[in-house]
């Protein structure tokens, strides 16, 4: 069994903003808005939205959108203010057991180039160098826009400790304590941000996907593992030890099979991609080997086959209801791989987040949104935005 005990974070995750880059999140995640509306939604005053817009203005991070005419009519209207996309690039990484996938974005996440190469081995030293190999075709590409790359995100699954730049713990790489960012640093010489995958996607999720504007939400994905990534205030929480949002790591059945965590009955135990093969090779006595086999089995109305994702389904409704119950969110956005087969278990996460929701819990908006691995690694490029817009880089308009 893996030992539970961690060094404490001993840094806030995330560090309170800034006064310009608050207001350059609200832009870049909301805008175009008028001083106005900043003023508004950032809770600041009018002049300290003033006093922070300008510099940010006269770097070319944010551009007033003047209307001539209006301004003609008016005298002084309002002008709203927005990100200039194309100010700065960036880099994301998604590591996965098989491959690497890799994209150049700009400063407002808008992907330019993606790029995928299978990994013929997962020890890190394969592993770091395929992604410098990737990195130096983006930096490459992106010579080609006049602009400088600011910073790289790279995306990992499992127990990743963000300050620190460490993969603590990765149960698919079977990584141990490895310094990614310092070793992914030396070999690329940019800005590293290593981040766990499920909290990198709910950061884009949160500034432009499904999560835009909301101040409370949930992030469950399902695939090869059970993830969830959580924001609670506006915040994306990380926890004290850094594993905040763990729900595959769940219990829902103390007497249920064994979980590569050491514990019985794991919401990833049940419903992983690994756990729903398992119990198809028992319920059929097939060597099934992957999950297009399964769902083949499963659509050509196989019943033990549909009662295995069945279970499956039935165990991420209770676990969402989990979800709901301790932290009251607005949405819950549903992701991942696993979502191919969401037909076959649609129904049972719906009745069981039903049965499991406590009271107006239920009404809870819980919604799909299938996500490639390009938009994955397109989170690790917000968790390198989110970085630079926190450096001293940015805060003196470099």
């Amino acid at each position: 069994m893996r030992s539970t005990r961690s060094t404490p974070r001993t840094e806030a995750y995330p560090a309170p903003l800034p006064t310009a880059a608050q207001i350059f999140t609200t832009v870049l995640s909301q805008g175009p808005l008028t001083r106005t509306e900043l003023a508004r939604r950032t809770a600041l005053s009018p002049a300290a939205i003033t006093k922070a817009v300008r510099p940010l203005i006269e770097a070319g991070y944010l551009v007033e959108d003047v209307d001539e005419e209006a301004r003609r009519s008016l005298g002084r209207p309002a002008n709203p203010v927005r990100v200039d996309g194309g100010r700065a690039l960036f880099l994301g990484v998604k590591v996965t057991g098989d491959e690497i996938i890799a994209v150049l974005t700009d400063l407002c996440c808008r992907v330019r180039t993606a790029r995928h190469v299978p990994l013929v081995a997962r020890d890190p030293k394969t592993v770091l160098a395929a992604l410098s190999d990737l990195v130096q075709e983006l930096l490459a590409e992106a010579d080609g826009f006049g602009v400088r790359v600011q910073g790289l995100g790279v995306a990992v699954s499992g127990d990743v400790d963000r300050p620190g730049g460490t993969v603590r713990y990765s149960p698919f790489l079977e990584w141990r304590d490895v310094p990614l960012a310092e070793l992914v640093g030396m070999t690329t010489g940019l800005p590293v941000t290593v981040d766990n995958d499920v909290r990198a996607l709910t950061i884009a999720e949160q500034w432009f996907g499904a999560g835009v504007g909301l101040t409370d939400f949930a992030l469950v994905t399902v695939g090869a593992g059970i993830g969830c990534g959580l924001v609670v205030n506006g915040q994306v929480v990380s926890g004290m030890f850094g594993v905040a949002g763990e729900l595959g790591h769940v219990s829902i059945d103390p007497n249920g099979p064994l979980c590569h965590c050491g514990n019985r009955g794991c919401v990833e135990a049940m419903a992983a991609d690994s756990a729903i093969l398992r119990d198809v090779r028992e319920a059929t006595g097939l060597p099934v080997a992957d999950t297009t086999t399964a769902l083949e089995l499963a659509h050509r109305g196989d019943p033990g086959v549909r009662a295995v994702y069945a279970r499956a389904g039935q165990a991420i409704g209770r676990a969402i209801g989990a979800v709901v119950n301790l932290l009251g969110p607005e949405r819950v956005i549903i992701s991942g791989e696993g979502l191919v087969a969401y037909d076959l278990f649609a129904d049972q996460i719906r009745t069981e987040f039903a049965a499991s929701a406590f009271a107006t819990a239920a009404q809870c908006d819980v919604k799909t949104r299938p996500l490639p691995f390009e938009q994955w690694a397109r989170g690790a490029a917000a968790t390198a935005i989110q970085s630079f817009i926190r450096s001293d880089a940015f805060q003196e308009g470099r």
